[in-house]
């Protein structure tokens, strides 16, 4: 088995998903045009090595000779991450866009609505459950824990720590979920007020 290769292949994964993870955490709060357009940028840099770092998984275990468990686990954050490559970027490319239109004046303030766009959750959320299944898969990679079905023996300490792993991650998924919807709609309103103000002036001016 190539633990080491395997180890270190899980864990740039993990690297590379949580640091995307921990940015799309900080887009919504950028104080100018300019900086959330640098940070959706290098933001869309990550998810393209993260997506490079899958590819190259499979391509590097089958070149070195002996059994590899990296492709078992880089099977977890696969599929958060395909949500990333399908719906994530495409957000996090109308909010570039939204930046965009804000080159001939880089310092000014973020508008409600680019900022509540930047807080959706299909941006952060998805990145840091990548990192988080990233993450829970280095024991996978380690030979720490095996999974049901894979010819390997478990030992029964081994099958509880992967129990509790399993709920551990169930209830972060859930938290960070909340937690990302409960912030994109804090800022949603904030997207209406003006037009409230507006129709309020209207019907005053109407009068």
């Amino acid at each position: 088995m190539n633990t080491a290769v395997d180890v270190i292949l899980i864990g740039a994964l993990a690297v590379v998903w949580l640091t995307a993870g921990l940015l799309a955490d900080g887009l919504p709060a950028a104080g100018t045009a300019r900086l959330m357009r640098r940070r959706a940028g290098l933001l869309a840099v990550l998810v393209a090595t993260g997506a490079a770092l899958f590819v190259a998984v499979p391509l590097v275990t089958a070149l070195i000779p002996g059994v590899s468990a990296a492709p078992t686990a880089a099977l977890l954050p696969a599929v958060p991450a395909l949500i990333v490559l399908t719906l994530g970027l495409r957000r996090l490319s109308w909010v570039r866009r939204g930046t965009g239109a804000f080159a001939t004046a880089p310092q000014a303030p973020v508008p409600p609505a680019l900022r509540a766009a930047a807080a959706h959750p299909l941006i952060a959320a998805p990145l840091q459950i990548t990192g988080l299944a990233a993450v829970v898969g280095l024991p996978l990679a380690a030979g720490l824990v095996h999974l049901p079905g894979s010819g390997v023996p478990a030992t029964t300490g081994f099958t509880g720590i992967a129990g509790v792993s399993i709920t551990v991650v169930a209830v972060a998924v859930v938290t960070i979920g909340i937690r990302a919807a409960l912030r994109h709609s804090r800022l949603a309103p904030l997207v209406l007020a003006p037009l409230g103000r507006a129709r309020e002036r209207a019907r005053v001016g109407v009068r």
